[in-house]
């Protein structure tokens, strides 16, 4: 009983501790972007989907390394499907200071490089290689945890293929979770004893 108390208040001081260290070294980020998401009602049926899920580590404040996997679809009824997907390495910076306007916000810089690819059904074209983007987004921080982005990002795919480079500038929105690394953890749990 003695433990689950203990574990207990360390979470909730941990979690007011975390106010204003969401973004500090030793923490880790997990949480995904959402994009062209697109359910059609008339005819063509359109459906489209982008999933990104990310995952980072702070490896000083401010500073957030890690890696994503995307995986996406868009087809319509008679016409060509078409599938992308990435996998590699991320890097974010948050700026230094919470955003005048919206006190738990923070801008941040985001650059991807990986491996991915866009193919498109029945020969309609693809392009397989080195997939690079960046860009700046918005955290809106709505509890200590757990903060609301929004992400527009140049993307460009180099490779081989009946394409030889693709583009495109994407705006998504998602969320991330930040959770406490060891040394928060044994921080609060230092100041509990």
């Amino acid at each position: 009983m003695k433990k689950i108390i203990v574990i207990t208040i360390a979470a909730v001081l941990s979690t007011g501790f975390l106010a204003s260290a969401q973004i500090q070294k030793g923490n880790v980020m997990v949480g995904g972007n959402f994009a062209n998401i697109n359910l059609g009602l008339n005819d063509p049926k359109i459906f489209s989907v982008d999933i990104t899920p990310k995952a980072a580590w702070f490896i000083q404040d401010n500073v957030a390394l890690g890696a994503y996997v995307n995986l996406g679809i868009q087809t319509a009824k008679g016409s060509n499907t078409t599938t992308s997907y990435g996998v590699g390495a991320l890097g974010r910076y948050y700026t230094g200071s919470d955003v005048a306007v919206l006190k738990h916000g923070r801008i941040f810089a985001e650059v991807t490089a990986g491996i991915g690819g866009v193919n498109v059904s029945n020969g309609g074209g693809n392009t397989n290689g080195l997939n690079l983007s960046v860009g700046p987004g918005f955290a809106y921080f709505i509890t200590p945890n757990i903060g609301l982005e929004t992400l527009l990002k140049y993307n460009g795919l180099a490779g081989f293929g009946s394409q030889s480079y693709q583009s495109n500038l994407n705006l998504s929105f998602g969320f991330q979770i930040y959770l406490p690394g060891r040394s928060t953890a044994k921080k609060v749990q230092g100041d509990m004893n």
